[in-house]
């Protein structure tokens, strides 16, 4: 039965999940679901785009993954007064030409995220400013994404954002629920597992 090789996961705590949350999160689903031979969760709680290229992406070229998803960049928008999305971008860019350099048939995954600022209680101020970061850094996303042949789901395209039953007592971060369907969303867009293990 064919197989995905190794699968490898980066980013920041929606892909670690939160501590309680760790018995179940999406990478699990999706390392389940293309019976990956190898699976690494990377990412780690409030990672930020630099956090992942510095800390998580060196271990992940060594894995020599077929399978990467790397989703970050919430934190670098509320983290920062000036959210900085052309940094961002290259960034992003650096990280895709390495692991395409590294990996070249490697399927590479990302996501655009949500309007932040409708989860979170900010000032007017601040709730503008991460609105308007997380627009333009989903902008990059998508443009990195196509430039460098990743897949990409776009969770900012959906106008009333997550339902209710797929967030956390937070408000904020997936419940298990979410990470299910966060899960079943990531394999639904991929190449077939036989398509991903011939590459």
């Amino acid at each position: 039965m064919s197989a995905v090789a190794c699968y490898v996961a980066l980013g920041d705590s929606f892909t670690c999940g939160r501590e309680e949350e760790r018995a179940f999160r999406w990478p699990d689903e999706v390392a389940r679901q293309v019976r990956a031979g190898r699976y690494e969760n990377l990412a780690w709680v409030g990672a930020t785009s630099r956090d992942v290229e510095e800390g998580q992406l060196e271990r992940a070229l060594e894995l020599q993954p077929d399978l990467v998803s790397l989703i970050c960049g919430a934190n670098d928008v509320l983290f920062s007064v000036r959210p900085d999305a052309d940094g961002y971008a290259s960034r992003l860019a650096r990280m895709f030409r390495r692991l395409r350099e590294a990996v070249p048939r490697a399927v590479i995954v990302t996501a655009t995220y949500p309007d932040l600022s409708r989860f979170l209680d900010l000032r007017k101020r601040t709730r503008s400013r991460v609105r308007g970061g997380m627009r333009s850094f989903n902008d990059a996303v998508r443009g990195v994404a196509r430039a460098y042949g990743a897949v990409c789901l776009d969770w900012a395209g959906h106008p009333e954002g997550p339902q209710p039953a797929h967030l956390a007592d937070d408000g904020f971060h997936p419940s298990e629920e979410g990470h299910r369907e966060a899960a079943a969303q990531v394999v639904r867009a991929l190449p077939p597992v036989e398509a991903i293990a011939a590459r």
